[in-house]
């Protein structure tokens, strides 16, 4: 992606046009004279056709929009979380010459632009999150998102998650939107067409097998090329002792816990993954834990009949999460540990000490090729870049 030195202020259409899709409706002025301007390095796609250049010098005071940006940002929270559903998104927000492009796909009028939205929810189920949305430049507002997808066309139904950012741009005249491009924290490239996009899509398509069990639950809040950002909820555990993060020791005894070996006989419903939690440096002392559902309170919940078996709140919080499939054996746990935790502190992120090991499958009724394992670890905290 090509870059070009630009001073300390954002590139933000001009009143009388939309910077990012619309024709100019008014002639610019004779250039001025160079002033001398401030390095800042930023990304501009080479592709994008329709995009207008111009090259930008220090002003006294920045451009003011013309166009009540604040109402357009409520209207976005209220609209957007509508794209999927029924009811839809309201079409008279948009020119009818609208651009659209993510890495994939690319529509220039609102009509092309809803069927887009169409075709995506025949072919999946998609479950659109919006986590903010923010005015960014005098006719600009953007917006973050997660998006999660189950392609129902294949019988194993893969689970496909995107999330990012839309840059919405505003057409000066009209106050209606005349852009919306989207980028993905997935992959570099986010120009269209991307081959790296096509390929994010691709590799999520493969097999995993998740059994259809109750889980802790989860928000998605960032997807990158290594790893997912999930807000958990708290949960309960019913735990003992173990010897290590790929082994079964003291599963029984958590196991039998949940089959009615507890003070009052109560079977209790099995659910998915068991974990393994590691809570040194050295991944040594190590606990095993099954998860009970959720609307078991801990306080209702009857006691363990053995003393080393122990009932937990886990409070829930911030942790990234790496999946993979295969046997997961100590050696390669250990290494998935290790580069995840390279990659989170790469990105500034702050991963506190130990990891969980999440299987989901049964490793004696499972291919090998098809079992779902994660390597979790819980982050200090978190907070959208």
């Amino acid at each position: 992606m090509a870059t070009t030195q630009l001073p300390h202020q954002n590139f933000r259409p001009i009143s009388g046009f939309c910077v990012t899709s619309c024709q100019l409706s008014t002639a610019l002025p004779s250039p001025p004279k160079p002033l001398k301007s401030r390095n800042l390095t930023v990304k501009t796609p080479q592709n994008l056709k329709w995009a207008v250049k111009l090259s930008l010098v220090d002003q006294s005071t920045p451009p003011k929009s013309t166009v009540d940006v604040e109402r357009l940002v409520g209207f976005l929270y209220e609209d957007l979380p509508h794209l999927f559903d029924d009811q839809g998104i309201d079409r008279t927000a948009y020119d009818e010459r609208v651009k659209f492009r993510d890495p994939i796909t690319k529509h220039d009028t609102i009509s092309g632009y809803l069927f887009n939205i169409s075709l995506l929810k025949i072919l999946f189920k998609p479950d659109f999150q919006l986590h903010w949305v923010k005015q960014t430049g005098p006719y600009d507002i953007t917006t973050r998102w997660t998006m999660v997808m189950k392609f129902m066309l294949l019988p194993w139904k893969p689970e496909l998650i995107f999330t990012g950012t839309s840059v919405m741009g505003i057409n000066p005249e009209t106050g209606k939107f005349c852009s919306h491009v989207d980028f993905w924290d997935s992959i570099e490239s986010n120009d269209y067409f991307s081959l790296e996009g096509l390929w994010d899509v691709f590799k999520q398509l493969r097999i995993y097998k998740t059994p259809d069990l109750e889980t802790p639950k989860y928000q998605i809040l960032k997807r990158t090329a290594n790893y997912e950002v999930r807000k958990y909820t708290p949960f309960v555990v019913v735990e003992t002792n173990g010897d290590k993060l790929s082994g079964s020791t003291g599963f029984n005894d958590v196991a039998g816990y949940i089959f009615g070996k507890n003070s009052t006989t109560e079977k209790i419903p099995m659910t998915t993954p068991v974990f393994t939690q590691a809570y040194d440096a050295t991944l040594s002392k190590v606990s095993i834990q099954v998860v009970l559902p959720a609307e078991k309170d801990i306080s209702s919940l009857p006691d363990p009949n053995q003393e080393t078996v122990n009932l937990r709140k886990v409070e829930g919080g911030i942790a990234a999460a790496l999946k993979f499939s295969g046997k997961p054996t100590e050696d390669i746990v250990c290494e998935k540990e290790k580069a995840l935790r390279s990659n989170l502190i790469r990105d500034g992120l702050k991963p506190k000490t130990g990891c969980l090991l999440a299987r989901y499958n049964d490793p004696g009724r499972t291919w090998s090729f098809t079992m779902r394992n994660e390597v979790l670890i819980w982050l200090e905290e978190f907070s959208f870049s």
